[in-house]
């Protein structure tokens, strides 16, 4: 799939770079059809959000009615996922500030009182609406003008009651949500079939519009989000287990398999299976191990939150939009909690920039900028994603009392 993403991006920025926005047959220009083609991929890609959010969540938080010691054990790893995609959000936010990724201009493309409309939105503004659409008065409501900060709450509020209900009726509920999960992953893997054709649009309407120099700031965020991602892997994540007692070099060595085939597939969901694998060779017991690394499939995209970031930045910059403070503490809270609603499929966070873009006010289509990269920096933040559930599940244990051997073998 990588290799025939790289050969479509290549073909679409020579046919968009020949065709230009004139060309055309049968009176329809060239541009138009792109135009067209990425809107429909776009919005296959939108009509997984609510469903899939939903009951990812919903799903995921559901299953820990059967856990006992769900008030400190689901405490602690909800904890950690917080505490881990905080540092991940903050990483990536701290790099786009030092390298300074160029931006592409793409201010021209849209009416002039879109762009006015979006900076004068001030921070303190922003932040107000966000708060109301946390708490949507209509579910219905709020899921049909894709309010996903409402739906992401109302989700992790009906989880968590069905673990508390228990019993016949919670553990109905908990398999009809994990029913829907299923089928919509299975959806979306139909979509991703198709990615290719959509990238194709995408990426031939940004070049047919702007020409080669739309897409010559890439560069810098490809650096970007690399150096952040390998400082999160590398820095911070071995940093945090140090502060445990736990060898990070150990860790990492012992963890290999996973991230190499996270690194390959593109999903935390696929690497799942060899994740659990290799996490109970650290000596994580299997009611942890079984415990927190499904959950954080769901829960913990700590290197998809720092993507997400990143590229809400980049692309809401090439709008035009003033990057202060406050406009990227939002963004980043935003990325927080998005990325905890986002699957381990590959590409999934391409519905998640579409929902920050969304809520900031910034155009959907902007989303092109990134897509030509998307599939190579998703492999790397799969890794990252799978690595923090790690670091978490061991992490966990070890406070559990329970990783007796891991203390023992992986001490410092």
């Amino acid at each position: 799939m990588l290799i025939k993403i790289l050969l479509t991006i290549v073909l679409a920025i020579v046919v968009g770079n020949f065709v230009g926005e004139s060309r055309g047959i049968f009176g329809i220009s060239f541009y138009s059809i792109f135009s067209f083609g990425g809107q429909l991929f776009l919005q296959a890609l939108t009509l997984l959000v609510v469903p899939l959010v939903m009951s990812a969540l919903v799903s995921g938080l559901s299953q820990l009615g059967g856990n006992s010691s769900f008030g400190r054990l689901g405490l602690k790893t909800i904890g950690f996922y917080v505490f881990t995609i905080s540092l991940a959000v903050l990483t990536g936010v701290f790099f786009f500030n030092i390298i300074h990724p160029t931006p592409i201009s793409l201010g021209q493309h849209i009416a002039v009182e879109q762009v006015n409309q979006i900076a004068v939105v001030s921070p303190g503004e922003a932040f107000s609406k966000l708060l109301l659409k946390l708490i949507p008065s209509n579910i219905v409501y709020a899921a049909a003008e894709g309010n996903m900060l409402g739906i992401i709450f109302f989700s992790l509020i009906f989880g968590y009651a069905i673990a508390k209900v228990g019993g016949q009726s919670g553990n109905l509920l908990t398999q009809f949500w994990q029913a829907i999960f299923q089928t919509m992953m299975k959806i979306a893997e139909i979509i991703m079939k198709i990615l290719p054709l959509g990238v194709f649009c995408l990426v031939a309407k940004v070049v047919a519009s702007g020409g080669m120099q739309s897409i010559q700031g890439l560069g810098y965020f490809i650096l970007t989000v690399v150096l952040a991602l390998g400082f999160f892997i590398f820095g911070l994540l071995p940093l945090l287990l140090k502060c445990f007692g736990i060898s990070p070099v150990e860790h990492l060595k012992k963890m290999m398999p996973a991230l190499i085939t996270a690194f390959s597939t593109s999903s935390s969901a696929a690497s799942l299976p060899v994740t659990m694998e290799c996490v109970e060779g650290l000596g994580v017991s299997r009611r942890i191990c079984g415990f927190v690394i499904p959950l954080g499939t769901s829960l913990n995209m700590a290197g998809s939150a720092l993507y997400e970031c990143v590229a809400a930045l980049f692309i809401a910059q090439s709008f035009g939009v003033e990057m202060t403070i406050g406009y990227q503490i939002l963004i980043a809270v935003l990325s927080l909690i998005t990325s905890m609603g986002i699957t381990g499929i590959p590409s999934a966070s391409l519905v998640a920039i579409i929902i920050i873009l969304n809520t900031m006010g910034v155009p959907a289509e902007g989303i092109a900028l990134v897509i030509p990269v998307d599939r190579l920096l998703d492999m790397c933040r799969t890794t990252a994603n799978v690595y923090s559930d790690a670091t978490c599940a061991t992490l966990v244990a070890h406070m559990e009392g329970e990783a007796l051997f891991n203390k023992r073998a992986l001490a410092t």
